[in-house]
């Protein structure tokens, strides 16, 4: 097997639903994002003749999934009332509402499904909420 391995950051609060510790409550992380790719076999012809993709493919890809939520407040779709949501935004909040509870598990797959979506033969990937701990999903073979 052949793999690559590129990472990214970006900074964002969050809370998490119905959860009873500290968590709860509204708080931010510089979470760090490590995805691999896995094939066989390289590729034979081409440009990326003898490379799983292009480095500089693989890092955009990722670089452009961890931008669209720095320094955004992810919140779990229908875990806030309507009106505090209007009151966010009107008030200028970056908001990026997503259909999950905003665990790192959660996270780890949905970068895991964005980066699959775009062809590219995903294997893993971590999600660091702080430095020594962190998330991961990959699919079973």
């Amino acid at each position: 097997m052949y793999g690559l391995k590129t990472e990214s950051s970006f900074d964002a609060s969050h809370f998490l639903t119905d959860y009873h510790g500290k968590c709860e409550n509204l708080h931010g992380h510089r979470w760090r994002v490590v995805a691999y790719l896995e094939v066989e076999e390289l590729q034979a012809e081409g440009t990326c003749k003898d490379m799983v993709v292009d480095f500089g493919d693989f890092k955009a890809a990722l670089r452009a999934l961890t931008d669209k939520l720095d320094h955004h407040f992810i919140i779990e779709g229908g875990s806030l009332a309507p009106d505090t949501l209007a009151c966010l935004e009107r008030e200028g909040f970056a908001l990026f509402i997503v259909p999950f509870r905003t665990t790192a598990e959660n996270l780890a797959k949905w970068f895991f499904d964005a980066l699959a979506e775009q062809g590219l033969p995903v294997s893993q990937v971590d999600v660091y909420e702080t430095p020594n701990n962190c998330a991961y999903y990959r699919e079973q073979r």
